[in-house]
């Protein structure tokens, strides 16, 4: 028996459905909640979106989201301008800032270099990361490491490399906590690889 569902619905099922990790049916139950909601909750969230949206830009300095023309992190003197910490997306910067482990700044790409994808070093932050690297000593290339994050990694380093600056790569292997017999093969021999003398 087909699923009825009306048209309105099924337009803001399909708005849904194109959100990242959401699935049709996970569409649907947000569609029918939303209908569910007072109409001026429903306007609200819809008024917030749009808001984001229109006033959130890019920082004139390490590309990542901000209201205003250079974020907090950039604007903040206590931090160490001459490490710059590149992240592939802004979701990482909060991942760093929760740790409180880094005082360094950011460079956020956008994306990864897949050129299965068309993705390619243009369409990258990477001509405004090679821009502000006059008083850097060290970039850490810290994306992910898939074959995309570590193909990105080797590109750029091989591009600052011959300024004489520093580039450092993330260290890989066990996180706190696990046990190693669920460890996969790669993690354990990273493990290994970057192992620290205690």
């Amino acid at each position: 028996m087909a699923e009825f569902i009306s048209a309105p619905l099924a337009l803001a099922a399909e708005q849904f459905a194109k959100l990242p990790g959401v699935g049709i049916k996970t569409a649907q139950r947000l569609a029918y909640h939303m209908l569910n909601l007072p109409a001026e909750e429903v306007e609200e969230f819809a008024s917030a979106l749009v808001k984001a949206r229109k006033g959130v830009q890019l920082c004139r300095c390490c590309q990542n989201f901000t209201d205003r023309d250079i974020c907090e992190l950039c604007a903040d003197d206590d931090r160490d301008g001459d490490v710059i910490c590149v992240v592939e997306s802004p979701k990482d910067v909060s991942a760093f800032e929760r740790s409180g482990g880094y005082d360094g700044v950011y460079h956020v790409l956008h994306g990864l270099l897949s050129p299965m994808d068309g993705i390619t070093a243009e369409n990258l932050k990477i001509k405004e990361l090679m821009s502000r690297l006059a008083t850097a000593k060290e970039v850490i290339m810290a994306t992910n490491p898939t074959v995309e994050g570590e193909a990105t990694a080797v590109y750029i380093g091989r591009l600052i490399k011959p300024m004489g600056i520093k580039v450092s790569r993330l260290a890989y292997g066990l996180p706190a906590g696990s046990a190693l017999e669920f460890a996969d093969d790669v993690t354990l021999q990273k493990a290994l690889e970057n192992r620290n003398e205690i």
